[in-house]
């Protein structure tokens, strides 16, 4: 039997009104308020709707365990030394039920596809994996969950062989993307070698943390866009932070996005954890800590906005909100709303590899209903008052109540 939704009377970005009909997880109608009769209705006065955004980038094993891995520098040193304490001492059910607080807190605020790196080296073996595919598997018709096997460094050499076994066997437990931090490796072109080789002998997808420092004398990125053209790679590319891209002379930026372009690899920019992490030794001008927007966009890259780290030893702030992502694109990398808020959404989903939403018949019905005017006011206003929906079924609500109560003797 069919499953049909009605949502009735939401604000389109347009600023026009409409009910929108869902009908087995695709949008089958938009008409004028009033001009569909059939399905459960849910009323949307107040609403404005909006494909839903996406995570690209978050760390869900690592996701609130601040208290418990404290960072006192504040830098990405000492958040990685504070990690490789704490995460040995984890049991199963603390990383399970932290990540599942994490995905809902995301889902809560719109997303409903998420992807998440998870540790795979010889500190936590497959530890974290196999939480968070449990946690996957619990979350499976509420949201969607990519698990990326975030490969302990070095990769290559003799000193590599554990995580390059580890490697292997996430992939066949059941890990959806390879992932690695070949900057910091000793040998940055074999390491992509590596992730590219294992990605394309299990037919996945390849997102890698790539350049997250402000040393501008580090830059693999375009080693990484060369081998994707190069080896002919087809199961989709991701660069993930690309930090020192944005401390490059102009000429230098022009010509690493162009390669980056014509490789067809996604950038994603994680501006909160980078602003947080980057640029601690700096006493004036600090650089932003976040990668060339401007130039990339010229270039034609699809570049996404991601969350990255919440409240962990990598960034003590963070509330899992597309939308806190989407404000920091607008304040720190100079985005329009409604481009930081396509960077959440559309672009979010495309190095996903996910299919795009718009809202309009035919498309997955992947929605996010907030009370606000416009898409403007959504990203600014950030109301907690949202209705999420996921292949067409409403997964969450969240309502707010706000009073101003009368003051004694007014």
């Amino acid at each position: 039997m069919a499953h049909v939704t009605l949502l009735g009377g939401a604000v389109l970005d347009t600023g026009a009104r409409a009910d929108v009909l869902l009908v087995d997880g695709l949008i089958d109608a938009v008409g004028e308020p009033g001009s569909i009769g059939r399905g459960e209705r849910v009323d949307l006065d107040g609403y404005l709707l909006l494909p839903a955004p996406a995570e690209p980038h978050a760390h869900l094993d690592k996701a609130l365990t601040l208290l418990a891995a404290p960072n006192p520098r504040g830098d990405l040193a000492g958040a990685i030394e504070a990690w490789r304490r704490h995460s040995p001492t984890m049991r199963h059910e603390q990383i399970v039920a932290r990540a599942t607080e994490a995905a809902l807190l995301a889902l809560a605020h719109g997303a409903t596809a998420l992807r998440s790196h998870v540790d795979v080296n010889p500190d936590v073996g497959l530890r974290c994996l196999r939480a968070l595919i449990e946690v996957r598997e619990a979350l499976r018709g509420r949201l969607d969950l990519q698990l990326v096997a975030l490969a302990g460094f070095p990769m290559t050499g003799e000193a590599g062989s554990a995580n390059r076994r580890l490697l292997r066997e996430a992939l066949e437990l059941g890990a959806d993307v390879v992932g690695a931090c070949p900057y910091l490796d000793p040998d940055p072109v074999e390491c992509h070698r590596i992730c590219l080789a294992a990605a394309t002998e299990f037919a996945v997808p390849v997102d890698l943390h790539t350049d997250e420092t402000i040393d501008e004398s580090v830059l693999t990125l375009p080693t990484f866009a060369r081998l994707v053209t190069d080896t002919g790679f087809v199961h989709g590319a991701v660069a993930s932070h690309c930090v020192s891209l944005g401390v490059q002379p102009p000429e230098v930026t022009a010509k690493v996005a162009a390669e980056v372009a014509e490789a067809g690899l996604g950038v994603v920019c994680l501006p909160q954890t980078n602003l947080y992490l980057q640029a601690r030794d700096r006493r004036s001008s600090p650089p932003r800590g976040l990668t060339a927007l401007a130039a990339l966009t010229a270039a034609g890259v699809t570049v996404a906005g991601g969350g990255d780290n919440v409240q962990d030893p990598f960034n003590q702030a963070g509330r899992g909100d597309p939308l806190e992502t989407a404000a920091l694109l607008v304040a720190a990398g100079h985005l329009l709303p409604a481009d930081a808020y396509a960077a959440v959404s559309r672009s979010a989903r495309a190095v996903m590899g996910l299919p795009s939403v718009q809202v309009a018949p035919g498309f997955p019905a992947e929605l996010l209903a907030i009370r606000a005017r416009s898409v403007g006011e959504a990203v600014a206003g950030a109301s907690a008052d949202r209705i999420v929906f996921h292949r067409g079924r409403m997964v969450s609500r969240t309502t707010v109540r706000r009073e101003f109560p009368p003051l004694d003797g007014a």
